[in-house]
């Protein structure tokens, strides 16, 4: 499980830098305001969800060890998920529509945009859920 969400991560900041030196250096010159704005969009968004990732990726690799509640593991899964599919759907759709004009990849951001929120709304479920049973 922490394997998938590092190599995710690794992939992704990868990208991130690539892409955004790729834009920055090659095509900010041939883009309107409004196209680098929604690449920017993207870039931000992939690049502060790919450091949630690699944070929870590191955190189950190093807990990996230590037995763990499947509903923890599922927990976890709908967190890296919930991230993942948000980059993809979210940013991705903001740099194809940037990239092509294709608008019904604006429809796919929204999409990206609920996926974000189900990660972080897992995050805060597991965290609440976790910080009650200590407490007994």
């Amino acid at each position: 499980m922490g394997n998938r969400f590092l190599t995710f991560a690794a992939i992704s900041g990868f990208f991130c830098v690539a892409f955004g030196a790729f834009t920055a250096h090659g095509l900010e010159p041939h883009l309107t305001f409004l196209q680098l704005d929604w690449i920017e969009k993207g870039l931000k968004y992939q690049f502060f969800h790919t450091l949630a990732l690699l944070g929870l990726g590191l955190f189950v690799t190093a807990t990996q060890h230590q037995p763990a509640p499947a509903c923890r593991r599922k927990g976890l899964n709908w967190i890296g998920y919930g991230w993942a599919v948000g980059i993809l759907c979210f940013s991705f759709s903001l740099y194809g529509l940037a990239l092509t004009g294709i608008k019904t990849l604006a429809w796919f951001t929204p999409i990206g945009g609920v996926a974000f929120l189900i990660g972080w709304g897992a995050l805060t479920f597991i965290s609440i859920a976790g910080s009650l049973k200590t407490r007994d």
